[in-house]
């Protein structure tokens, strides 16, 4: 294609039309990419928030003074944990307390037409202490 003899008003339409395909490559790209990855994180019995919000095993020491630390110490032992009231379809391991964010597996499960109460834990476990 020879843009030299467009004129300033073709080009433009033509910019336009470039710009508007290049969002929606990006877009669809980024769809793609976000399947896989949703994909490749089920294989393993997560979710893909699961494997983003997970914190590295060992984190770096900090030079926070002891009584700051102490501090925060306080404030999480004082709030309890929330039970689990709803449960990953396919791995059990997995559940949501309701609150917050919902997992990526729940925002699956309704946009399937699913009901969110086919989700729900039948008896949560006491020593359940953490939350997908």
């Amino acid at each position: 294609m020879d843009i030299s003899s467009l004129s300033l008003t073709e080009l433009r339409r033509l910019q336009t039309k470039v710009e508007a395909e290049i969002r929606r490559r990006s877009d669809t790209a980024k769809k793609d990419l976000l399947k896989r990855m949703q994909k490749l994180a089920a294989e393993h019995g997560m979710s893909l928030n699961d494997v983003i919000s997970q914190e590295p095993a060992e984190k770096p020491a900090a030079a926070a003074p002891k009584k700051a630390a102490a501090k925060t110490v306080k404030k999480a032992a004082a709030k309890p944990a929330s039970a689990i009231k709803f449960r990953h379809p396919e791995n059990a391991a997995i559940g949501w307390t309701g609150h917050g964010r919902k997992p990526q597996w729940v925002i699956d499960w309704l946009a399937q037409g699913k009901a969110l109460d086919e989700l729900r834990a039948e008896a949560p476990a006491a020593s359940e202490v953490t939350a997908a």
